[in-house]
């Protein structure tokens, strides 16, 4: 299974977890099988300065990622991973290293929109 997790910085697993999704320098991608890590790569996110609704959704699933984790991310964009197939998890924190541990060990499930996305209407469904 392909993993994506949000990143400050471009250490691989060492990295910390980037606490705002859409504005992570880096995202980590790692490949587990059975619970064990068999691959890293780190990206750049091409969209960390600027981006529009669903740019990095696309992004993670082009990946071939199945999962994304991050420390905060926005009610629409778990509404984008959700259709795209691909389950997000927040509340993700320390190191990537650390996220992944405690999203294989199935202590980081789920994701909720952060504060400051609800604060801005983006929490809810738009149907």
């Amino acid at each position: 299974m392909r993993i994506a997790v949000t990143a400050e910085t471009n250490d691989g697993l060492d990295s910390l977890v980037a606490q705002h999704f859409g504005h992570a320098a880096y995202f980590v991608l790692v490949d587990t099988d059975n619970g064990v890590i068999t691959a890293t790569e780190s990206l750049a996110n091409p969209f960390a300065e600027a981006h529009e609704p669903g740019q990095i959704p696309d992004f993670i699933r082009d990946q071939q990622a199945k999962a994304i984790l991050s420390g905060g991310m926005g009610g629409r964009a778990i509404q984008f991973f959700e259709q795209a197939g691909i389950q997000a998890a927040t509340g993700a924190r320390g190191t990537v290293r650390q996220a992944l541990e405690h999203f294989l060990g199935g202590q980081l499930t789920a994701a909720a929109p952060c504060a400051e996305s609800v604060e801005h209407g983006h929490g809810h469904s738009h149907d």
